[in-house]
């Protein structure tokens, strides 16, 4: 007789992993387009400051969003160029801008805890909980919530 998994169990179980700022992501595979190098970008005047600008990719206009501004994490060095994760959310497509790209990974068999916490509140509020792993804590992301950037503070500068 077989049972049904726990809801701990029931999302999903493979994930494409990068990292921003030395923290480990994931985001479920089902929900990523693909993954790409540095693309060009059109800035997006009086844009959020994590609206990094606009792609365009093979015709598709895609807007590209800093994780590490989303999460109020430290800028990239100078010289170091992110990588696109490029996610499909609320209909829309997104770029997610990482600092590298891991593997895909299968998570099965871990389940899904709470996010700690003591992991700062902007990141806790963009992940759906952690798996942890033999040799590091997946962090697995939201990507619905990553870009929502409507709950980040107005950095435009402008006056409404």
């Amino acid at each position: 007789m077989t049972t049904a998994p726990s809801t701990a169990t029931r999302t999903a179980e493979q994930y494409c992993t990068f990292w921003v700022a030395g923290l480990f992501f994931g985001v479920a595979v089902d929900e990523v387009q693909e993954v790409l190098r540095r693309q060009p970008m059109t800035p997006v005047p009086r844009a959020d400051r994590a609206v990094t600008g606009l792609i365009n990719l093979r015709g598709q206009i895609v807007t590209a969003l800093d994780l590490r501004v989303r999460l109020g994490l430290p800028d990239r060095e100078g010289d170091e160029l992110p990588m696109n994760v490029i996610v499909r959310s609320r209909g829309e497509v997104v770029s997610l801008l990482v600092d590298d790209i891991g593997d895909v990974i299968d998570t099965a068999g871990v389940d899904l805890q709470p996010a700690p916490s003591t992991m700062p509140r902007a990141v806790q509020d963009v992940v759906r909980g952690v798996r942890p792993l033999p040799d590091s804590i997946l962090l697995v992301l939201d990507a619905d919530r990553a870009v929502d950037v409507t709950s980040t503070p107005d950095t435009t500068g402008g006056t409404p």
